[in-house]
């Protein structure tokens, strides 16, 4: 009788993990999971539940608002573009040649069988999608609604700033963005638009938005890593080709993986469709997937090296030095409408992700002061593991930070504070005692002046004629530990990229 009862306790807990796994296969929204290739709107309002925002007090008025914007949903590269148009050909091959051999294609996806790219001729690439000039279009009348107290002045492009780099989708992405923020303020078309004027650094000298592209330093190193980076997917990508090869009875390459998941981004990005590319993967293989480009984000544009976020310095000047003057300015007394009230940027994952390393967001416990005694981090932990490195909320399209500098009653702990949004939601700051809320003088003492001492071009810029002193590079290390499917450890410690 114990024993048929213990049976019965068995079936019953085997049926329960079955129907949950299944109920979160449901669930389980692909759109959600595609790193930094998410549409805004599919993560805006993806936030860490277990923190509270602050409430902002009594007699706070917003003065100042900074933004550092991504731009929107954009279409595929010309290179990419032609990658597609190689994994149709090869398909097709594929195809023939089972089919000469007289092999099954039972377990073959339909679509397979008269597949083309979707952007099979297109001359031309990655410029600013429907989706992405509507992305911006929104996220400006958005900003506009919430902070009526700065976006209340007639335009000027003195009170307005809009700043951009010369890549023509972060402009685009800037036009539409001040489209949404003066709609209705014009006389131009039944919008009643404006005019209003955007402008950008030449790319050879912009290092304030695309210091990346300045930095020969951080050019050199992520030229020399390339292939370290290849070897690092490696794993994944080949226990994921042979369960896909297996499942589908098709002669799949690790290249053909690479590309089906790139595939499976665009189409659901752009096209929202899910159907294709995106269910040849489980729900498993696309969180590991969604892990591997994550990874690479942290390594290369992330915490994974200091000189990632340090080279964005110039432009953690410009935000503070926008604030200080605005200070200023309210001190003096000075005539509305003859002073910046808001300065705001359009740019690029390259330009989001540094800057949201430098305010300390995603960390993970002590990570901020091992960050502050420049002591290498550990990699984001690897599915089934939470983590809060996502490139999907990261650096989405149109990904965004605000910092909204607040005047408060003579009364307040502190006179001025800075209010740090991500994605327009209020975000914790570790430098910051865990607070969206900071007073200026903290974020500046603990936050930003730690920074400071590094400057960019002895970073970027090192001496010629000085041999460069040897990395020590994360990417040398072994790497079963890191990709072991049956490890819980996915981790690594004390080394840096």
């Amino acid at each position: 009788m114990l024993l048929k009862k213990l049976a019965m306790a068995v079936i019953f807990l085997l049926f329960l993990a079955l129907f949950s796994n299944s109920k979160a296969d449901r669930d389980f929204d692909v759109r959600q999971h595609l790193s930094t290739v998410t549409r805004y709107g599919a993560v805006k309002d993806v936030v860490d539940n277990s923190f509270i925002p602050s409430a902002i007090p009594d007699g706070c008025t917003p003065i100042h608002l900074n933004l550092v914007a991504r731009h929107g949903t954009r279409s595929p590269t010309k290179k990419r573009m032609r990658e597609l148009e190689k994994l149709a050909s090869h398909i097709k091959e594929l195809i023939k040649d089972a089919k000469e051999k007289k092999l099954s294609l039972q377990k073959v996806p339909a679509w397979f069988h008269k597949w083309e790219s979707p952007w099979k001729g297109k001359l031309k690439g990655g410029e600013l999608d429907i989706k992405g000039e509507e992305e911006l279009y929104q996220l400006g009348i958005s900003v506009r609604e919430r902070f009526p107290d700065i976006f209340n002045e007639e335009y000027h492009p003195d009170v307005y700033p809009i700043m951009t780099t010369q890549v023509p989708r972060a402009s685009a992405s800037a036009v539409a963005f001040g489209m949404g923020l003066f709609s209705g303020k014009g006389s131009l078309g039944p919008g009643r638009h404006r005019a209003f004027a955007v402008t950008s650094e030449s790319r050879a000298s912009d290092t304030i938005l695309r210091f990346f592209d300045c930095c020969k330093t951080y050019k050199d190193v992520r030229k020399n890593q390339e292939p370290a980076f290849d070897k690092l997917k490696e794993p994944i990508l080949t226990e994921i080709t042979s369960s896909l090869a297996k499942r589908y009875e098709f002669n799949f390459t690790g290249q053909d993986i690479s590309s089906l998941w790139f595939l499976c981004k665009q189409e659901a990005t752009l096209l929202d469709t899910t159907d294709q590319a995106c269910s040849l993967f489980s729900p498993a293989e696309v969180a590991l997937l969604e892990w591997m480009d994550d990874l690479q984000m942290f390594i290369v544009k992330g915490y994974g090296k200091s000189l990632n976020y340090r080279m964005g310095v110039p432009l953690l000047k410009d935000v503070v030095q926008s604030m200080d003057e605005a200070i200023n300015t309210k001190e003096g007394n000075q005539v509305p409408g003859s002073y910046e009230k808001a300065r705001l940027r359009f740019a690029h994952a390259e330009t989001v992700v540094p800057f949201s390393c430098l305010l300390g967001l995603f960390l993970e416990g002590s990570d901020f002061e091992r960050i502050q005694k420049e002591e290498p981090l550990d990699f984001p932990l690897k599915p089934p593991h939470k983590r809060k490195w996502r490139g999907s909320t990261v650096a989405p399209f149109a990904g965004n930070n605000m910092l909204v500098l607040y005047s408060c009653p003579a009364n307040s702990s502190s006179k001025y504070f800075v209010h740090v949004l991500h994605n327009e939601h209020p975000i914790p700051m570790p430098g910051c005692g865990d607070t969206d809320f900071c007073p200026f003088q903290v974020f500046k003492d603990k936050i930003v002046e730690p920074h400071l001492k590094h400057n960019y071009d002895t970073l970027c810029n090192p001496n010629l004629d000085q041999p460069p002193k040897p990395e020590s590079s994360m990417l040398s290390q072994p790497f079963r530990w890191l990709f072991g499917w049956g490890s819980d450890d996915g981790q690594a410690r004390g080394v840096e990229l």
